[in-house]
């Protein structure tokens, strides 16, 4: 990858990061105030809005050690959401279409972080 598409998708990234979490905090504002529900939006908006923060902080990183590291953040933390959003489908707290697409993107940034930073050189 060529430094311009490194940047290119860094950049894509970032905002495809930051959509997803605007869409957990939807997802979130519309679920009921139970004690499950509540328990699962507070994790569920730490852990998403984790992904984007690192994601971030990764892409400022002084040395590919300190990126490594930062992405191996991003990569739990992503993994962590897929968990709560998985959680809020089979419980049925939240299976509506809307939950169900944002589990899949979900899924989608957790292996396009676990490939990103299984392919970083140290």
């Amino acid at each position: 990858m060529h430094e311009n598409d490194n940047i290119r998708f860094r950049e894509e990234m970032k905002a495809r990061l930051k959509k997803f979490v605007l869409d957990l905090i939807r997802i979130c504002q519309g679920l009921p105030h139970t004690q499950e529900t509540n328990i699962i939006k507070n994790q569920l908006l730490r852990s998403g809005s984790s992904v984007y923060a690192n994601y971030r902080a990764a892409c400022r990183a002084r040395s590919k050690a300190e990126f490594f590291s930062k992405l191996s953040i991003v990569v739990e933390e992503a993994d962590e959401t897929e968990m709560w959003l998985d959680l809020l489908i089979e419980s049925k707290l939240s299976d509506t279409e809307e939950t169900k697409q944002l589990y899949r993107e979900s899924l989608e940034i957790l292996k396009i972080m676990a490939s990103a930073r299984k392919n970083t050189k140290l």
